[in-house]
């Protein structure tokens, strides 16, 4: 009997062991947006390789860098990417299409203990263009359809501020592939005036203290001098570092406790992974988005 015993236990902790192996997660995969270029973006993301694989277990790291927003998107909805930090428009777009897909866990936080930013409409400072109403029948470039700033809020605010539609305000409109790219062909002279981000905190002509036109600044490659703005929209909410819920628990709870800390755990990381000029992460959730979800619904549908 006593043998029999021991059989049956051992037999049981067998199957609870594989049980538990087949929940091991043996690779994170971290998915990066195409706003900025590839190898920027994982320069940038690097450096939470290590801990992450230290703080989870996991056996790996890996990073997906997309030439667009969707690709990041279909893959939170699809379960091949498991982290991402995006705009809540990119949020809004999964979760309207899958409720379950991922949870917002953090956002970002300024030095002044806000939690938002600006879509910031520029245009080349020798262009002649000095206000909004001096955009009128111009080339209106909007930096990516699944951008929140660079697309969403734009088509939800402009038409009040402007008093007409988008359409018939503008001589054409179009994508200028992800936030830098279409900065760069607003200097180069390909559109008009465009539709990027900032904290619109600090001077502009630093390229405020954080969004797209200060990370161009800091890489060297724009120069403010070259630009004006012409429009700020109201205040948009951080995105959210987004979490799949094909995780297991477990694992989805070291990820965040581990990107929480990692402000004070190692900053520099922190402050290359957020693309600079925040100084936290802060708990956050759907309701947080819930105004974005419906803007993009009715803007853009699900």
């Amino acid at each position: 009997m006593f043998s029999l015993r021991k059989l049956l236990l051992a037999s049981v902790a067998l199957s609870m062991s594989t049980a538990a192996f087949a929940q091991d997660v043996t690779a994170l995969r971290i998915g990066l947006d195409g706003g900025e270029n590839e190898a920027d973006q994982l320069r940038r993301s690097e450096c939470v390789a290590d801990p992450l694989k230290v703080a989870t277990g996991a056996s790996e790291v890996q990073f997906f860098p997309s030439p667009d927003y969707n690709g990041i998107i279909q893959g939170l909805l699809g379960g091949t990417i498991d982290i991402a930090i995006m705009g809540a428009s990119s949020y809004a777009a999964v979760y309207l299409q899958d409720p379950d897909a991922v949870d917002p866990v953090l956002t970002t936080q300024q030095a002044d203990g806000s939690s938002g930013y600006h879509t910031i409409m520029v245009a080349r400072s020798d262009s002649g263009i000095t206000d909004l109403a001096s955009t009128k029948g111009k080339k209106l470039g909007f930096a990516d359809p699944d951008s929140t700033s660079g697309y969403l809020i734009p088509k939800v605010a402009l038409p009040n501020d402007i008093g007409a539609s988008i359409e018939d305000f503008y001589s054409e409109t179009g994508f200028g592939g992800g936030h830098e790219n279409l900065v760069l062909a607003i200097v180069d002279g390909n559109w008009d005036v465009g539709t990027t981000f900032g904290s619109g905190q600090g001077d502009f002509s630093e390229g405020y203290t954080s969004g797209n036109l200060r990370i161009m600044v800091d890489k060297g490659i724009l120069d403010m001098d070259d630009l004006v703005e012409v429009w700020k929209s109201p205040i948009i909410p951080n995105g959210p570092l987004m979490v799949s819920n094909s995780l297991p628990a477990e694992t989805k709870a070291q990820v965040t406790a581990f990107f929480k800390a990692l402000p004070e755990t190692d900053f520099e990381c922190f402050d290359a992974f957020t693309a600079g000029g925040y100084t936290n992460f802060i708990d956050a959730d759907q309701s947080l988005y819930q105004t974005i979800i419906d803007a993009r619904k009715s803007v853009i549908g699900g």
